[in-house]
């Protein structure tokens, strides 16, 4: 056998032995930063119409009360809690991007290892360990198949976010090498997840079914379940099944040394990440020369063809097609000033100020312009061009979130669910997760108080 032909058994071998003492503390700290965020987004969208149907479709078919639906009092089996938990930490287009590969890291791996911590204790320390693993093995395997995997139409968070959900579960289960590798091929043979989705409900469905799959793939391998020990890297495995590219190096090489979730980014925006820039620009443009929509008379973005690949709805029928519109995003950020979720619910795509100036607004593709650039043309009606070329938006690895934006993002987030005093306090202990001897505590502060 060659390295090639290891692959599946190479990562599962550096899973099953990694220790939580040799993580990198700048890995710890971006896994609290993860989390913290992916745990805002998961409760601020707990109430959104996709989490509500999903519960009352699957719920009377659940199991006992395990773990808790973020942002609900209520509790269900440990397999359904992934499930709505991811949902709901997508939903919203609010959670963090691997912007090599687009990837979601959190929702898949977070909603499936929060889930399992409530039905056996783990402390915050083995929490965050798994947390970084199941990233990182999620984010290699994208590597290893992107951008083909994503050009043929897989939805990469969905389709590689399995094998993140199922590392992370799997070392909390405590697997050896060769149930670990058993639960890799049992997430290959799982993956989920079309671009076509996009702009509808099903689109969060993907990381919260990956969440789900994943933890299942692990709880099976424990118990012995067998799946092929090249599950990823075979002739009909899933790499060369899914992708018309490889590049296992990606995966294999320098595990251990080389981090993925360093390259980890945080949204200030909650829609489709390649408009961010466009959005950051006219919110410039905007504060610099105190513009009003009625005294615009065209907005020109000259973009990646990415951005119109990806985000070119004209015109958006709902809140959640708004998040892949780049032409309603660039309305909202110059008449609103941003671009959170309340920009993208189904009254504000309808709104007539903002469809009036959506309307105005035209995009053309620059294929010589980097992915996380855009150039911006406002010309007003007397006449006067003004111009922004933004090179990386905010919430990019050059322009980061900082701890303060992050908190400040939270609160939004969570205040409306839980109230103030609850946020804030919850809050807290998400920063200070490290220390906690049961994470599961995050859990029940994430439920809100029920009234007597």
């Amino acid at each position: 056998m060659t390295q090639a032909d290891r692959v599946t058994q190479t990562l599962a071998r550096y899973l099953v032995n990694a220790r939580a003492d040799n993580l990198p503390q700048a890995v710890r700290d971006h896994a609290v930063r993860t989390f913290v965020n992916w745990m805002g987004c998961a409760v601020g969208a707990s109430r959104h119409e996709a989490v509500e149907i999903a519960i009352a479709a699957l719920a009377p078919f659940g199991g006992p009360a395990q773990a808790t639906v973020l942002g609900r009092a209520v509790k269900v089996d440990v397999l359904s809690a992934a499930l709505f938990n991811g949902i709901s930490s997508h939903v919203f287009d609010f959670d963090d991007t691997h912007l090599k590969t687009v990837i979601h890291p959190a929702g898949p791996v977070a909603s499936a290892i929060l889930a399992l911590a409530e039905y056996r204790p783990v402390s915050g320390k083995e929490f965050i360990h798994a947390l970084a693993l199941g990233i990182e093995t999620e984010c290699r395997i994208g590597n290893a198949v992107y951008p083909d995997h994503y050009d043929i139409g897989w939805h990469i968070t969905g389709t590689a976010g399995v094998f993140g959900a199922a590392a992370a579960a799997g070392k909390l289960l405590g697997l050896d090498e060769q149930q670990m590798t058993w639960a890799l091929g049992l997430a290959a043979t799982q993956p989920v997840g079309l671009r076509e989705m996009f702009g509808t409900m099903t689109k969060s469905f993907h990381p919260g079914r990956a969440a789900q799959n994943g933890l299942l793939s692990a709880l099976l391998a424990a118990r012995g379940y067998t799946s092929s020990e090249q599950g990823i890297e075979a002739k009909r495995g899933w790499a060369n099944v899914m992708s018309t590219h490889r590049n296992y190096a990606e995966i294999t090489e320098g595990l251990g040394e080389r981090h993925e979730s360093l390259l980890n980014s945080y949204k200030p925006f909650a829609c489709g990440i390649v408009i961010h820039p466009a959005i950051d620009g006219c919110i410039q443009l905007r504060n610099e020369h105190a513009l009003e929509a009625g005294a615009i008379a065209s907005v020109l973005l000259k973009a990646h063809p990415l951005v119109l690949e990806l985000t070119g709805k004209r015109t958006p029928k709902t809140g959640l097609d708004g998040k892949f519109s780049v032409y309603h995003s660039a309305a909202v950020a110059i008449i609103d000033g941003r671009a959170g979720e309340h920009q993208y619910s189904d009254a504000a795509v309808h709104d007539t100020a903002t469809v009036q100036l959506r309307d105005k607004v035209t995009a053309e593709v620059d294929p010589a312009m980097p992915a996380d650039a855009v150039h911006i043309t406002i010309t007003l009606t007397s006449g006067e061009r003004l111009e922004k070329h933004v090179e990386h938006a905010i919430g990019s690895i050059e322009r980061p979130m900082t701890h303060d934006d992050l908190a400040a993002k939270f609160t939004d987030l969570v205040e409306p669910i839980l109230g103030g005093e609850h946020a804030a306090s919850l809050l807290e202990a998400g920063w200070k997760m490290g220390s906690l001897e049961n994470i599961a505590t995050l859990a029940d502060l994430a439920r809100p108080v029920e009234k007597t």
